[in-house]
């Protein structure tokens, strides 16, 4: 399951075997809609299919009859050798030969993060869409989502904070989404620093933040404030070209100072649960 929403690159999307936030219900409808798509192709070895779910409804996105980035993470995270299981099957062995006939089981929790390589590229918009922008990926494996989630992060050389300062600034069809997750954060104990909207807005539902200047307002701002070492998480999610400009440069400040940066709100509640996860329980090799 991609962690980032429809609308994100596959490739840049962080992912998570098993699927950790969909019900047995749409699984059941996943496997069947595959199923079907996969004899009606006749497709003997891999193929790809991205399925969304809006509404209660299942959608599939699109089909590639091939393999896809995905064949080397789920087959290191199941144990089967699936290339050369598709390879066999190309050259005209059957599943019941090869003698795998049942869905495997998977132990424990992988997430697959994708590598960016804004750091090399000073200026460039630090931003997630429809276009690739990794250049990598890493994985980590854990017994629970939240601690399998820390280790990807950590192994990407952008590793998240247990405590210290968040920043948030976030459009404003996700002031109401932002709400759980600052509340979360506020819990854990992190200070929040906000941009005007946004402050306001935690400020109505009783989560206490400081407000800061958006670089577009003047100094003193969020950025020197980054550059001074007093945010150590940025959590700012884009719409269109609304705020456009500041985005860019906080988004470029952050990558360049090496401040962890999440751009949507499925993201940052993943990487609150891992945060969760390692102050409750201490970080172990699997």
């Amino acid at each position: 399951q991609h962690i980032e929403e429809a609308g994100v690159h596959s490739g840049d999307s962080a992912c998570v075997l098993p699927p950790y936030k969909i019900s047995a219900y749409h699984i059941e409808i996943i496997r069947e809609y595959t199923r079907r798509i996969g004899l009606a192709l006749g497709v003997k070895g891999l193929f790809n299919i991205q399925l969304a779910i809006k509404d209660d409804v299942v959608y599939v996105l699109e089909v590639n009859p091939r393999a896809s980035r995905t064949v080397p993470f789920v087959s290191k995270a199941t144990g089967y050798p699936l290339a050369r299981y598709a390879a066999m099957i190309g050259a005209g062995r059957t599943l019941k030969d090869i003698g795998f006939m049942q869905e495997p089981h998977v132990d424990g929790f992988f997430v697959k993060e994708a590598v960016l390589p804004f750091q090399k590229f000073p200026g460039v918009d630090a931003r997630l869409g429809p276009e690739m922008r990794s250049t990598g990926e890493v994985m980590g494996h854990a017994s629970n989502f939240g601690h399998a989630f820390v280790k990807a992060q950590m192994s990407t050389n952008v590793p998240l904070p247990l405590d210290g300062n968040v920043f948030i600034s976030v459009n404003d069809y996700d002031k109401g989404a932002v709400v759980k997750i600052a509340r979360e954060l506020h819990m854990l104990g992190f200070k929040i620093v906000a941009t005007e909207g946004t402050a306001a807005f935690l400020g109505m539902v009783d989560i206490p933040s400081t407000r800061i200047n958006k670089v577009s307002q003047g100094s003193p701002h969020v950025v020197d404030a980054m550059r001074s070492g007093d945010i150590h998480l940025v959590i700012n999610t884009p719409r269109g070209e609304e705020a456009h400009q500041d985005g860019v440069i906080i988004r470029g400040a952050a990558v360049a100072l090496g401040i962890p940066i999440i751009t949507t709100l499925s993201a940052a509640t993943a990487s609150v649960q891992g945060i969760k996860a390692v102050r409750t329980k201490p970080l172990k090799v699997r």
